[in-house]
């Protein structure tokens, strides 16, 4: 997206605030959003704070998955120097939640009808014993492929819609002289493909070994030939993977110098910052096997209780956050789908529009599973298991049956 478009977009969101700007406040903001397409959808949420008089102190620490965020806030709120706002995921909202640190939003949800409009499973990690503790930001799905359409046309132009299919064209691909396959050796991102794997398996499987935690379903046949596809889709990647962050991997496939990416839907905001469009410059589709079904996870605002005054700005940017004009101008930049039901999906490209069509359509086939790779599955503990043992076989330290073994061992271990 041109920054002329972004600015519009701004402008739009500000000129329906409805609270009025007072005496200047802050927001201390730690979060993850450090990449071209992140940086520009966070700065339309600083832009309409600052109309409100509430300044927007920054306090970005990178890493694509979190990990580095949480270890730094863990040491910010031992020190009894909590941030007032926290980019969280999943689990980490829980458990925060069940320290008691989190501040209350009920006022504002309550003034703004949050219940009506913000899926029930977005409530359960937004809420806790019945209190708002954070405002959803969107609703990212995290089984998309990315393909560079030139690419794939030279690969005979065939979008895969089954696993043999997927083979089919990354052997093209690579005979073709590109990397088939865009990737960042980091475990978090290892792991988004295992959970897109899984998932192809069917649903049931899905629910029993992701969610369910069924050691038959972890260690059996099934999670075998999961572990075995991930064998073969890390021979298409290239040696230089190790360590790569994400968005790298995705300027491979917009410059065309890989075939396609496995990533989560905030990858669209790269191709969306090097103004591509979705059809003629790339194709957005789901990883083969997994259509009609999702899994998500969703960005969202913690916000950590105050003994300076701060809750009033808090209380202001949780309603900026919900306002749906930015969250349609927020997602449109950011490459996910809003986190309320209600925003219109006019301003989404072809791209945009299929992820909300298809978070409507699991939601109502109750096909629609919280990640186990950007903890919307199970807590961190479980999370981190699977990090370990997927991230090892990537790596080519484990068997296909030895990493089936070790995943149901290391998650019974932590149970």
């Amino acid at each position: 997206m041109k920054t002329t478009t972004i600015a519009a977009s701004v402008a739009l969101v500000l000129g329906l605030s409805t609270v009025t700007a007072a005496q200047a406040e802050d927001v201390e903001v730690l979060h993850w959003w450090t990449a071209g397409g992140e940086a520009a959808a966070l700065d339309v949420l600083k832009q309409d704070l600052e109309t409100q008089g509430v300044g927007w102190q920054d306090m970005p620490v990178a890493g694509g998955g979190g990990e580095a965020a949480m270890t730094t806030l863990r040491a910010r709120v031992t020190a009894g120097n909590a941030p007032t706002a926290v980019q969280m995921l999943g689990f980490d909202i829980t458990d925060w939640a069940n320290e008691g640190v989190l501040g209350n939003l009920n006022s504002v949800a309550a003034e703004e009808n949050w219940d009506e409009v913000v899926p029930t499973a977005l409530q359960a990690f937004a809420k806790h014993d019945g209190n708002w503790i954070s405002a959803p930001v969107n609703v990212h799905s995290t089984n998309w492929v990315w393909i560079n359409k030139a690419a794939l046309d030279e690969a005979g132009g065939k979008v895969p819609t089954t696993w043999e299919e997927l083979v089919t064209v990354l052997d093209a691909m690579k005979a073709n002289g590109i990397t088939p396959l865009a990737h960042g050796g980091q475990p978090w991102q290892d792991a988004t493909i295992f959970d897109a794997v899984v998932l192809s398996m069917g649903n049931d499987f899905y629910q029993k070994s992701m969610i369910d935690l069924d050691m038959d379903a972890l260690s059996g046949d099934e999670m075998t030939e999961v572990f075995n596809r991930m064998e073969k889709l890390r021979s298409y990647v290239d040696e230089n993977f190790s360590g790569r962050d994400w968005n790298l991997a995705s300027s491979m496939v917009i410059e065309g110098s890989a075939g396609m990416q496995m990533m989560g839907d905030w990858a669209k905001g790269e191709f969306v910052k090097a103004e591509q469009t979705p059809g003629e410059d790339y194709l957005c589709i789901r990883f083969p096997g997994t259509q009609g079904s999702v899994t998500f996870n969703s960005d969202q605002f913690a916000m950590f209780g105050q003994d300076d005054g701060d809750s009033d700005a808090q209380l202001k940017m949780a309603s900026s956050i919900m306002n749906p004009v930015f969250q349609s101008a927020f997602n449109v930049v950011k490459g996910s789908a809003p986190a309320r039901t209600d925003v219109p999906n006019d301003a989404f490209d072809d791209c945009g529009k299929k992820a909300m069509s298809d978070l409507a359509e699991a939601n109502t086939a109750n096909s629609l599973f919280g990640s186990m790779a950007h903890g919307h599955a199970a807590p961190a503990a479980i999370k981190n298991a699977v990090y370990d043992v997927v991230t090892q076989h990537f790596n080519g330290e484990l068997s296909s049956e030895e990493a089936a073994g070790e995943l149901a061992n290391s998650i019974e271990a932590v149970l």
